[in-house]
């Protein structure tokens, strides 16, 4: 009788633990669903301010639904927004820790910047949970050897010097 409260309350907390397991894998809700049709045929468009907005959507509708925000990450990478794309990826490893996508995703966004050192922690910690073989090891890898890609130019870099004479 003394320990039925202690029981109770252990019994509950399992039940917690096994019901929130059950739901990382849970499809996301229709309209979302629908939501990230539509992003992933505006990323393969070739437009990806238009799947960030969609994707961005479907957040709203299923905020729990956490492969929404590799999408999001893989469209601002496509848009060039690497730093906002490495926290969308974070965001998909702080919910799910070793979810390789996100980690893969993040690598590539990080190669992008010019990190390098921390896209091979990345690619190091691909290699421990699944090896050499898998997509994302290997993707990673290919990243990591091509490099960062060169800045583009803008007019604004090279502007002369403004300097007024008289004739």
């Amino acid at each position: 009788m003394r320990f039925a409260p202690a029981a109770a309350a252990l019994s509950l907390a399992l039940v917690m633990t096994a019901s929130v397991g059950v739901a990382e894998d849970r499809e996301a809700s229709p309209r979302a669903a629908m939501l990230i049709a539509e992003g992933k045929g505006a990323l393969e468009a070739g437009q990806p301010q238009k799947a960030i907005d969609a994707f961005e959507a479907a957040l709203v509708v299923d905020p729990a639904y956490t492969p929404l925000f590799i999408q999001l990450g893989e469209a601002a990478r496509r848009e060039g927004l690497q730093g906002k794309a490495i926290a969308y990826y974070r965001e998909a490893l702080m919910r799910d820790p070793e979810n390789l996508a996100a980690i893969s995703g993040e690598g590539e966004a990080l190669v992008e910047k010019g990190a390098i050192a921390k896209a091979r922690t990345n690619l190091d910690r691909l290699e421990s949970l699944c090896g050499s073989g898998c997509t994302e090891t290997r993707t990673l890898a290919a990243a990591i050897a091509r490099g960062p890609q060169p800045q583009v130019l803008r007019a604004e870099a090279v502007m002369p010097d403004a300097q007024v004479t008289q004739n």
